[in-house]
């Protein structure tokens, strides 16, 4: 494989690390994607021991290409400021440090939930849209990715705005919706009121629905009443896998010093 038309994606989860070679003027997987459990209690060394085996399976497949690795959490400068559902050893943790040294590669280690929405804006359902572009997945929490013309704002968390007093994910993620037994509608009204609050806050020129409940999303998006379009993602499992290779690549408008984000 050609350096520069490929790059390698690593998505770490809750419950499995994934990842695999990506071609970067596709977004097509062109290796089979590898999956392992992510560790109990998702402790750092085990996590990057994890990601190693990983790598090291990908990098027999491609080697001396860019490597990006997407996590749950905030990051800041390469170090992880928050962490869901997994560790809070994470907390403050220079993380992108800890997995260049064990990996020994430079890395783009960014927050997952902007690895799918930059996905979608580069191979999905996004692709070539102009202006403000709201990513947001739907799952346990509400993931959001914020996007203009193309170059992602890192570290959005519009899924604590608050809503009825609370955490919007808390009432509207799709966790909600089985949490109080919800049906597709009354779950509607709820999701109504958080796009609508985000209508307000960022004018957005298109929203993106992720997360698995995506798959339904006949069940849900007409009934929602919004003055911007809102379409469902399309990549799906593998968004973090491509945002990840993506941002990692020397075409990717989200870098700093050593890959930092911005």
């Amino acid at each position: 494989m050609t350096p520069g038309t490929t790059a390698i994606g690593i998505d770490i989860g809750g419950t499995g690390i994934k990842g695999a070679v990506v071609d970067l003027a596709t977004g097509e997987l062109v290796s089979e994607r590898v999956k392992l459990a992510t560790p109990e209690h998702g402790e750092p060394d085990d996590i990057v021991e994890v990601t190693s085996q990983i790598l090291a399976t990908l990098s027999d497949i491609a080697t001396n290409v860019p490597v990006g690795i997407c996590f749950p959490a905030v990051v800041r400068n390469g170090r992880t400021m928050s962490a869901a559902n997994v560790s809070d050893a994470w907390i403050g943790l220079e993380a992108e440090k800890l997995f260049e040294k064990a990996l020994g590669v430079d890395i783009q280690f960014v927050n997952d939930a902007d690895a799918a929405g930059y996905a979608e804006s580069r191979f999905g359902a996004a692709s070539n849209q102009p202006g403000v572009v709201m990513v947001t997945t739907l799952g346990t929490g509400i993931g959001t990715a914020l996007l203009y013309n193309g170059v992602l704002v890192p570290n959005t968390e519009f899924g604590h705005i608050e809503l009825d007093g609370h955490d919007a994910e808390r009432k509207a993620a799709y966790s909600a919706k089985e949490r109080d037994d919800l049906s597709w509608s009354k779950w509607a009204k709820r999701l109504q009121k958080y796009y609508t609050a985000l209508e307000k806050l960022l004018s957005p020129d298109l929203f993106i629905v992720g997360g698995g409940v995506s798959k339904h999303s006949d069940q849900f998006l007409p009934l929602l009443s919004l003055k911007t379009p809102i379409l469902p993602a399309v990549l799906r499992n593998n968004a973090g896998i491509l945002g990840a290779a993506a941002l990692a690549a020397n075409d990717a408008p989200v870098r700093g010093r050593g890959g930092h984000p911005l």
